[in-house]
Protein backbone atom coordinates (compact mmCIF):
# COMPACT_ATOMS: atom_id res chain seq x y z
CA UNK A 1 0.00 0.00 0.00
CA UNK A 2 2.79 2.02 1.01
CA UNK A 3 4.72 1.63 -2.30
CA UNK A 4 1.29 1.96 -4.12
CA UNK A 5 1.10 5.64 -2.47
CA UNK A 6 4.53 6.40 -3.47
CA UNK A 7 3.96 5.41 -7.67
CA UNK A 8 0.94 7.78 -7.37
CA UNK A 9 3.29 10.57 -5.75
CA UNK A 10 5.22 10.02 -8.83
CA UNK A 11 2.98 10.33 -11.58
CA UNK A 12 1.64 13.81 -9.14
CA UNK A 13 5.53 15.11 -9.52
CA UNK A 14 4.94 14.83 -13.42
CA UNK A 15 1.39 15.88 -13.07
CA UNK A 16 2.94 19.25 -11.58
CA UNK A 17 6.00 19.48 -14.02
CA UNK A 18 3.56 19.37 -17.17
CA UNK A 19 0.73 21.34 -15.39
CA UNK A 20 3.00 24.69 -14.61
CA UNK A 21 6.71 24.01 -15.98
CA UNK A 22 7.91 23.52 -12.75
CA UNK A 23 8.17 23.08 -8.92
CA UNK A 24 7.58 19.43 -9.07
CA UNK A 25 10.75 18.49 -8.42
CA UNK A 26 10.38 20.58 -4.95
CA UNK A 27 7.56 17.17 -4.34
CA UNK A 28 10.12 14.51 -5.05
CA UNK A 29 12.51 14.34 -1.79
CA UNK A 30 9.29 14.28 0.57
CA UNK A 31 7.79 11.73 -0.90
CA UNK A 32 10.99 9.56 -0.81
CA UNK A 33 11.18 10.23 2.74
CA UNK A 34 8.00 10.26 4.57
CA UNK A 35 5.88 7.73 2.09
CA UNK A 36 8.58 5.24 1.13
CA UNK A 37 10.41 6.03 4.35
CA UNK A 38 13.71 6.63 2.50
CA UNK A 39 17.24 7.67 4.00
CA UNK A 40 17.35 11.18 3.38
CA UNK A 41 20.83 11.72 1.75
CA UNK A 42 19.64 8.36 -0.58
CA UNK A 43 16.52 10.47 -1.12
CA UNK A 44 17.89 13.35 -2.99
CA UNK A 45 20.39 11.14 -4.66
CA UNK A 46 16.77 9.08 -5.98
CA UNK A 47 15.67 13.11 -6.36
CA UNK A 48 18.56 13.56 -8.80
CA UNK A 49 17.93 11.10 -11.68
CA UNK A 50 13.88 11.64 -11.34
CA UNK A 51 14.30 15.38 -11.56
CA UNK A 52 16.82 15.24 -14.18
CA UNK A 53 14.99 12.51 -16.47
CA UNK A 54 11.59 14.27 -16.17
CA UNK A 55 13.81 17.82 -17.32
CA UNK A 56 15.48 16.11 -20.04
CA UNK A 57 11.86 15.02 -21.53
CA UNK A 58 10.63 18.63 -21.64
CA UNK A 59 13.96 20.01 -23.25
CA UNK A 60 13.75 17.78 -25.25
CA UNK A 61 9.91 18.97 -26.62
CA UNK A 62 11.02 22.29 -25.73
CA UNK A 63 13.73 22.19 -28.47
CA UNK A 64 11.67 20.71 -30.94
CA UNK A 65 9.32 23.64 -30.99
CA UNK A 66 12.93 26.25 -31.28
CA UNK A 67 12.53 27.82 -27.62
CA UNK A 68 16.29 26.28 -25.85
CA UNK A 69 18.90 28.87 -26.39
CA UNK A 70 21.54 26.05 -26.06
CA UNK A 71 24.47 28.05 -25.98
CA UNK A 72 22.96 30.17 -22.67
CA UNK A 73 22.02 26.63 -21.33
CA UNK A 74 25.92 25.35 -21.83
CA UNK A 75 27.30 28.95 -20.24
CA UNK A 76 25.09 28.30 -17.49
CA UNK A 77 25.16 24.33 -16.99
CA UNK A 78 29.03 24.24 -16.85
CA UNK A 79 29.61 25.62 -13.74
CA UNK A 80 25.83 24.05 -12.01
CA UNK A 81 27.23 20.26 -12.95
CA UNK A 82 30.76 20.94 -11.93
CA UNK A 83 29.49 22.26 -8.43
CA UNK A 84 26.68 19.66 -8.37
CA UNK A 85 29.28 16.80 -9.29
CA UNK A 86 31.46 17.65 -6.15
CA UNK A 87 29.02 18.53 -3.77
CA UNK A 88 27.54 14.62 -4.35
CA UNK A 89 30.88 13.13 -4.84
CA UNK A 90 32.95 15.11 -1.73
CA UNK A 91 30.66 17.24 0.04
CA UNK A 92 27.47 15.37 1.28
CA UNK A 93 29.85 12.25 2.15
CA UNK A 94 31.87 14.21 4.18
CA UNK A 95 29.15 16.07 6.44
CA UNK A 96 29.08 14.19 9.93
CA UNK A 97 26.33 11.81 10.85
CA UNK A 98 26.07 14.11 13.98
CA UNK A 99 26.30 17.97 13.46
CA UNK A 100 25.47 19.41 16.81
CA UNK A 101 23.54 19.24 19.80
CA UNK A 102 20.85 21.61 21.71
CA UNK A 103 20.37 20.35 25.09
CA UNK A 104 19.41 16.72 24.62
CA UNK A 105 18.09 17.43 21.12
CA UNK A 106 20.92 16.20 18.59
CA UNK A 107 20.57 17.42 15.05
CA UNK A 108 21.62 14.66 12.58
CA UNK A 109 23.37 14.38 9.26
CA UNK A 110 19.88 13.71 8.01
CA UNK A 111 17.20 16.39 9.94
CA UNK A 112 19.79 18.89 8.91
CA UNK A 113 19.28 18.06 5.24
CA UNK A 114 15.28 17.76 5.64
CA UNK A 115 15.43 21.40 7.51
CA UNK A 116 17.77 22.82 4.85
CA UNK A 117 15.66 21.25 1.91
CA UNK A 118 12.36 22.99 3.73
CA UNK A 119 13.89 25.96 3.92
CA UNK A 120 14.51 25.68 0.11
CA UNK A 121 10.95 25.08 -0.11
CA UNK A 122 9.78 27.75 1.57
CA UNK A 123 11.89 30.34 -0.80
CA UNK A 124 10.30 28.75 -3.74
CA UNK A 125 6.91 28.58 -2.56
CA UNK A 126 7.83 32.15 -2.02
CA UNK A 127 8.47 32.82 -5.73
CA UNK A 128 5.53 30.65 -6.78
CA UNK A 129 3.04 32.95 -4.97
CA UNK A 130 4.84 36.20 -6.08
CA UNK A 131 4.60 35.26 -9.56
CA UNK A 132 6.81 36.70 -12.05
CA UNK A 133 6.74 39.44 -15.13
CA UNK A 134 8.39 38.92 -17.94
CA UNK A 135 10.22 42.28 -18.54
CA UNK A 136 12.41 41.36 -21.88
CA UNK A 137 11.68 41.37 -25.04
CA UNK A 138 11.49 38.58 -27.27
CA UNK A 139 13.59 39.89 -29.78
CA UNK A 140 15.97 41.30 -27.51
CA UNK A 141 19.78 40.34 -28.42
CA UNK A 142 21.07 38.28 -25.36
CA UNK A 143 23.14 39.74 -23.40
CA UNK A 144 25.83 37.89 -20.71
CA UNK A 145 26.90 38.32 -17.49
CA UNK A 146 29.23 35.96 -17.54
CA UNK A 147 31.05 36.80 -14.17
CA UNK A 148 27.73 36.37 -12.42
CA UNK A 149 26.41 33.40 -14.44
CA UNK A 150 29.18 31.63 -13.11
CA UNK A 151 28.47 32.28 -9.42
CA UNK A 152 25.08 31.64 -9.83
CA UNK A 153 25.71 28.25 -11.66
CA UNK A 154 28.04 27.42 -9.09
CA UNK A 155 25.53 28.39 -5.90
CA UNK A 156 22.44 26.59 -7.49
CA UNK A 157 25.14 23.94 -8.26
CA UNK A 158 25.98 23.55 -4.45
CA UNK A 159 22.24 24.05 -3.43
CA UNK A 160 20.93 21.01 -5.99
CA UNK A 161 23.92 18.94 -4.80
CA UNK A 162 22.42 19.57 -0.87
CA UNK A 163 18.91 18.82 -1.49
CA UNK A 164 18.57 17.46 -4.97
CA UNK A 165 15.63 19.34 -6.10
CA UNK A 166 16.21 20.87 -9.28
CA UNK A 167 15.97 24.48 -8.41
CA UNK A 168 14.38 26.40 -11.31
CA UNK A 169 13.35 29.05 -9.20
CA UNK A 170 16.79 30.49 -9.27
CA UNK A 171 17.47 29.80 -12.67
CA UNK A 172 14.67 31.60 -14.56
CA UNK A 173 15.06 34.54 -12.89
CA UNK A 174 19.28 34.50 -13.71
CA UNK A 175 18.68 33.72 -16.83
CA UNK A 176 16.50 36.63 -17.28
CA UNK A 177 18.44 39.07 -15.12
CA UNK A 178 21.82 38.35 -16.46
CA UNK A 179 21.25 36.86 -19.73
CA UNK A 180 18.24 38.71 -21.04
CA UNK A 181 16.33 35.68 -21.74
CA UNK A 182 12.61 36.33 -22.48
CA UNK A 183 10.51 34.35 -20.23
CA UNK A 184 9.60 31.46 -22.03
CA UNK A 185 12.71 31.05 -23.66
CA UNK A 186 14.63 31.18 -19.44
CA UNK A 187 11.63 28.64 -18.69
CA UNK A 188 12.58 25.72 -21.55
CA UNK A 189 16.59 26.62 -21.22
CA UNK A 190 16.31 25.74 -17.55
CA UNK A 191 14.63 22.33 -18.10
CA UNK A 192 17.91 21.83 -20.60
CA UNK A 193 20.34 22.75 -17.29
CA UNK A 194 18.19 21.07 -14.40
CA UNK A 195 18.40 17.72 -16.60
CA UNK A 196 21.68 18.03 -17.26
CA UNK A 197 23.30 19.06 -14.07
CA UNK A 198 20.94 17.12 -12.02
CA UNK A 199 22.19 13.96 -14.00
CA UNK A 200 26.00 14.36 -13.83
CA UNK A 201 25.62 15.42 -9.92
CA UNK A 202 23.26 11.46 -9.52
CA UNK A 203 26.66 9.88 -11.48
CA UNK A 204 28.49 11.66 -8.29
CA UNK A 205 26.47 9.13 -6.25
CA UNK A 206 26.63 6.18 -8.30
CA UNK A 207 29.82 4.42 -5.89
CA UNK A 208 28.03 6.13 -2.79
CA UNK A 209 24.99 4.21 -2.69
CA UNK A 210 23.87 0.75 -3.31
CA UNK A 211 21.66 2.36 -6.11
CA UNK A 212 17.99 -0.13 -6.45
CA UNK A 213 17.30 0.54 -10.26
CA UNK A 214 13.95 -1.60 -10.36
CA UNK A 215 12.47 0.92 -8.21
CA UNK A 216 14.14 3.96 -9.43
CA UNK A 217 13.37 3.38 -12.88
CA UNK A 218 9.69 2.87 -12.18
CA UNK A 219 9.59 5.91 -10.33
CA UNK A 220 11.18 7.52 -13.19
CA UNK A 221 9.00 6.07 -16.33
CA UNK A 222 5.45 7.02 -13.95
CA UNK A 223 7.21 11.06 -13.41
CA UNK A 224 7.25 11.33 -16.90
CA UNK A 225 3.70 10.07 -17.62
CA UNK A 226 2.56 12.26 -15.38
CA UNK A 227 4.39 15.12 -17.55
CA UNK A 228 2.14 14.27 -20.59
CA UNK A 229 -0.91 13.64 -18.67
CA UNK A 230 -0.08 17.61 -17.00
CA UNK A 231 0.93 18.71 -20.57
CA UNK A 232 -2.83 17.54 -22.00
CA UNK A 233 -4.32 19.07 -18.81
CA UNK A 234 -2.56 22.60 -18.89
CA UNK A 235 -5.10 23.32 -21.84
CA UNK A 236 -8.27 23.07 -19.74
CA UNK A 237 -6.80 25.01 -17.16
CA UNK A 238 -5.06 27.99 -16.01
CA UNK A 239 -1.31 27.71 -15.17
CA UNK A 240 -0.58 31.02 -12.88
CA UNK A 241 -3.74 30.26 -10.71
CA UNK A 242 -2.41 26.58 -10.32
CA UNK A 243 1.34 27.61 -10.16
CA UNK A 244 -0.06 30.13 -6.52
CA UNK A 245 -1.85 27.40 -5.06
CA UNK A 246 0.60 25.02 -5.55
CA UNK A 247 3.25 27.56 -3.93
CA UNK A 248 1.11 27.95 -0.95
CA UNK A 249 0.96 23.98 -1.04
CA UNK A 250 4.77 23.74 -0.82
CA UNK A 251 4.93 26.61 1.71
CA UNK A 252 2.75 24.55 4.25
CA UNK A 253 4.86 21.18 3.05
CA UNK A 254 8.24 22.98 4.38
CA UNK A 255 6.85 24.36 7.55
CA UNK A 256 5.79 21.01 8.46
CA UNK A 257 9.11 19.61 7.74
CA UNK A 258 10.21 21.84 9.96
CA UNK A 259 8.13 21.17 12.81
CA UNK A 260 7.98 17.30 12.01
CA UNK A 261 12.25 17.13 12.53
CA UNK A 262 12.19 19.53 15.37
CA UNK A 263 9.85 18.53 17.33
Amino acid sequence: MIELLGYIGAVLIGLVLGLIGGGGSILTVPIFVYVLSIEPVLATAYSLFVVGSAALVGAIRNAQKGMVDFKTGIIFSIPAFTAVFLTRKFVVPAIPESLFTVGSFEVTKSIGIMIFFALIMLIAAYFMIKGRKDTTDENQEVEYNYPMIILEGLVVGFLTGIVGAGGGFLIIPALVLLAKLPMKKAVATSLMIIAIKSLIGFIGDVQNFDIEWSFLLTFTALSIAGIFIGIYLNKFIDGKKLKKGFGWFVLLMGIYIVLKEIL
